[in-house]
């Protein structure tokens, strides 16, 4: 009698890093180039932006429907700063990876290493700023946020820059192609690794 075999599982992977350091445009980058990945949208509580579009880079729900999905056990990772909430849906996750497919997840620090402790195997990617001073530069530059919602991002930047040893990989933005390019490559070779 010969066993069915055992279907391969896909890869989790996370991008990270603090805002303004271009993981953003770096994730729609590979999106477009790797088309085989599947991308974990988010919940967020938070307001769209005018570039933004509902269940492609959030799902906007209210804080009411984030709480009851809380009490639900339906995210794997949510946590509240900036006043809202932003989480990764646990369905999402394992419907792709239990078909197959690979995962890309565009998580914050914190929230991508409690990814991490739940699935140990999935890999973390820190996208490194050129510098702290960069960093605050871009986000000035952005002007999406309040002056006070600004210093709040401004410091949980240095904490998260703090995190980023955790990190099985780092990807330096001083170049953005590059950062792409190399993020692409580290990508590709993880998921022809689970296709031997």
């Amino acid at each position: 009698m010969v066993l069915p075999l055992e279907k391969k599982k896909g890869s989790i992977i996370a991008i990270s890093a603090p805002s303004g350091t271009g993981k953003t445009t770096i994730v729609r980058r590979i999106l477009e180039d790797i088309p085989e990945l599947v991308f974990s949208v988010s919940a967020t509580t938070r307001k769209k932006r005018r570039d933004e579009k509902e269940g492609v880079h959030y799902f906007f729900i209210t804080e009411e429907e984030f709480k009851k999905k809380i009490k639900n056990n339906e995210f794997i990772e949510w946590e509240k700063f900036y006043d809202y909430y932003y989480g990764t849906y646990k369905k999402v996750v394992n419907d792709a990876v239990n078909s197959g497919k690979s995962i890309l997840l565009e998580v914050d620090v914190k929230g991508a290493l409690s990814l991490k402790s739940i699935y140990p195997d999935s890999v973390l990617i820190y996208i490194v700023p050129p510098s702290f001073e960069e960093l605050v530069n871009r986000l000035v530059k952005r002007k999406t946020e309040s002056k006070a919602d600004l210093q709040k991002r401004i410091e949980r930047a240095k904490m998260e820059l703090g995190l980023k040893n955790k990190f099985d990989y780092f990807i330096d933005n001083t170049d953005l192609d590059k950062a792409v390019l190399e993020t692409e490559k580290l990508i590709s070779k993880i998921i022809s690794k689970e296709k031997k």
